[in-house]
């Protein structure tokens, strides 16, 4: 399978604590990866992702922009070509302090994909 992340349509993400922040769903199970899930995360300037935890890890690769991703209220500076490994049970989160959109691909388990 090829794509590009152009056609695919963005999914803003809603609740508790998440300021204009958007998802693409890449590659899952709908296109053949049963076990995982590969997300685009999009946050724009001021935005973030929720500060959450949950029994899964996840992988990520920055794409665009600069933001910081907070891992157990460390922050850590992230720019284009980073990776983190954010392991289960750790309470993290992703903000966009930056003028340009973040974006970073979110790898996770098929259960952790909502």
């Amino acid at each position: 399978m090829i794509g590009k992340k152009d056609d695919i349509i963005s999914m803003k993400l809603n609740g508790e604590d998440i300021n204009n922040a958007y998802m693409k769903v890449l590659v899952g199970p709908d296109q053949g990866w049963e076990s995982h899930v590969m997300r685009l995360i999009e946050v724009e300037p001021g935005g973030n992702t929720p500060k959450h935890k949950h029994p899964w890890p996840h992988i990520n690769f920055i794409v665009e922009g600069k933001g910081i991703l907070m891992i157990d209220n460390v922050e850590h500076v992230v720019e284009p070509g980073a990776y983190a490994y954010v392991p289960a049970d750790h309470i993290h989160q992703f903000l966009n302090r930056g003028d340009l959109t973040f974006s970073f691909l979110c790898i996770v388990p098929k259960e952790g994909h909502k």
